[in-house]
């Protein structure tokens, strides 16, 4: 029965448990280097909902006008943005969005 079970889990590896409702997404992530399971949840996300929605489901960061000067200074600095200690917000704003 030992080796029952052993062939039983090899199986098992071989066939993802999840079923997955889009098969040639799931196949196109799978060849792209995506885990078994990160490509099952986007191919069944993709099936379930219109594809331009799950793209927009992206972050919910506030634009850069919500963002105070010093946080603009801040992410300009992380991104090594140069002359960011003279700019103004608008200065900032512009300079983020083009880097």
């Amino acid at each position: 029965m030992a080796e029952k079970n052993g062939q039983q889990n090899q199986n098992d590896q071989k066939h993802p448990g999840p079923s997955v409702k889009d098969k040639e997404l799931y196949e196109r992530l799978r060849g792209e280097g995506e885990s078994k399971e990160k490509s099952a949840r986007i191919a069944n996300a993709a099936a379930n909902t219109s594809r331009s929605e799950i793209g927009r489901r992206g972050g919910d960061s506030p634009s850069y006008d919500e963002w105070s000067k010093d946080e603009l200074y801040e992410r300009a600095r992380e991104l090594d943005i140069s002359g960011r200690s003279s700019m103004t917000k608008d200065e900032l704003i512009k300079a983020l969005r083009d880097d």
